[in-house]
């Protein structure tokens, strides 16, 4: 396994467990077996090593496979839910204490910005998907995708809070029930 991974792989562990805010970077270093500057080698700061992990140990919404006019629309809709359900469970503990320290926030904020990055992203990503099915006719015609993208992906942070809260950072995988439920809840009307 290459250094790069090692570190990819230490950073994944310690993150879940310490969150961004407490997580440093002389700490995933030392988990790793490398030294600080070599972690910074290949990682320029700790928000581009998040981001690296947020990608490619946590890969979310990018793991559906879902295209505008393929498969159907209902189920590539449970699809996107699903991952999105699995990628909040995997970081409200890595990243929720982002949320009690403002100042942290707004520098993880500037940083994922010019990395092209941020929650916004999902939302987006299930806007483009739903704007394009209503473009083919697939969707009802009157169907605002920012909102019904807004709804869907919001359900699903909610939902990952909720178990985190319940059960902590252990929590399983989500179900494609659950995904399911909100889906038919939130989308049923325009399809």
């Amino acid at each position: 396994m290459s250094t790069r991974e090692r570190i990819l792989d230490a950073a994944a562990d310690i993150l879940r467990t310490r969150g961004v805010v407490y997580a440093t970077t002389k700490e995933i270093a030392q988990a790793t077996g490398v030294s600080e500057p070599t972690l910074y080698k290949y990682f320029g700061d700790k928000e581009s090593l998040l981001l690296a992990v947020l990608r490619e140990r946590v890969p979310g919404v990018s793991r559906a496979d879902v295209r505008p006019g393929a498969g159907d629309v209902r189920e590539n809709l449970t699809e996107l839910a699903h991952a999105a359900l699995d990628f909040y469970r995997q970081t409200i503990p890595m990243l929720g204490a982002l949320l009690a320290d403002p100042q942290r926030m707004a520098a993880h904020r500037v940083a994922m910005a010019e990395l092209g990055a941020g929650p916004d992203k999902a939302v987006a990503g299930f806007s483009a998907y739903v704007r394009a099915e209503r473009d083919l006719g697939r969707i009802a015609a009157g169907a605002n995708p920012d909102a019904v993208a807004s709804l869907l992906v919001g359900a699903c942070f909610h939902e990952a809070f909720l178990s985190y809260y319940a059960h902590g950072a252990e929590v399983s995988a989500a179900s494609r029930s659950t995904a399911r439920d909100l889906v038919d809840a939130l989308a049923a009307p325009l399809l």
